[in-house]
């Protein structure tokens, strides 16, 4: 079973309480309205898809209900890092040593 730490609960739980919500860190443009409907489909529609270490956004849905965000591997499917709505990204590395660490 996947553990999934939430930042706010400040405990790992299974991930059945834990809803995907999407690409972590997308901006919102200044004028929406402005937009040709090329770019708002850009905006709205189109996500990456990488291999590798992507930032996602989840949701505590049987916990605390709270958005967060994580750092996640889609090769391996580890969880590196999960930090709280509105903070910046992690240093990976930082946080890749911490992930060894757990699992030495």
């Amino acid at each position: 079973m996947l553990l999934i730490r939430c930042p706010y609960c400040d405990e790992e739980r299974p991930e059945i309480e834990f809803r995907h919500a999407g690409e972590a860190h997308i901006e919102r443009p200044a004028d929406i309205a402005s937009l040709t409907d090329d770019e708002f489909a850009r905006f709205f529609f189109y996500r990456d898809n990488p291999r590798g270490v992507t930032f996602e956004r989840w949701r505590h849905i049987h916990g605390c209900a709270r958005f967060f965000n994580a750092a996640r591997d889609t090769v391996t499917d580890r969880f590196l890092a999960t930090y709280k709505a509105g903070e910046a990204r992690p240093d990976l590395v930082e946080a890749a040593n911490e992930n060894a660490k757990g699992a030495g």
